[in-house]
C-alpha cells in the first residue's frame, strides 16, 4: 500500500501519473475585479460599443523631423 500511496505522491507535483497518463489540471480561478464587473454591466445596458472605433495610441510621439525634399518627391512618383 505504502508503495502506490508514494508513487502517487511523486506524480502528484508532476502533474503524471505512474501509468504514464497525465493527470488533468485544475481550473484557475478568476479573481473579482471591479473595472470587469462595471464593463460587463454598461455593456448589458448600453450595448456593445462600436467595433470600427480606433483609439489613437497616447504615448505616440510625433516624428522628430521634417521629410526631406528627396523623400516628399520619391513619395509622389
Amino acid at each position: 500500500m505504502f508503495d502506490t500511496v508514494r508513487a502517487m505522491a511523486r506524480c502528484y507535483g508532476k502533474h503524471e501519473c505512474w501509468s504514464g497518463q497525465k493527470m488533468a489540471r485544475k481550473k484557475k480561478i478568476k479573481r473579482f475585479r471591479a473595472v470587469q464587473a462595471v464593463k460587463e454591466l454598461a455593456r448589458e445596458r448600453m450595448g456593445a460599443p462600436p467595433t470600427g472605433k480606433i483609439v489613437p495610441h497616447k504615448n505616440k510621439k510625433a516624428e522628430k523631423h521634417k521629410p526631406t525634399l528627396g523623400k516628399l518627391l520619391h513619395e509622389s512618383e
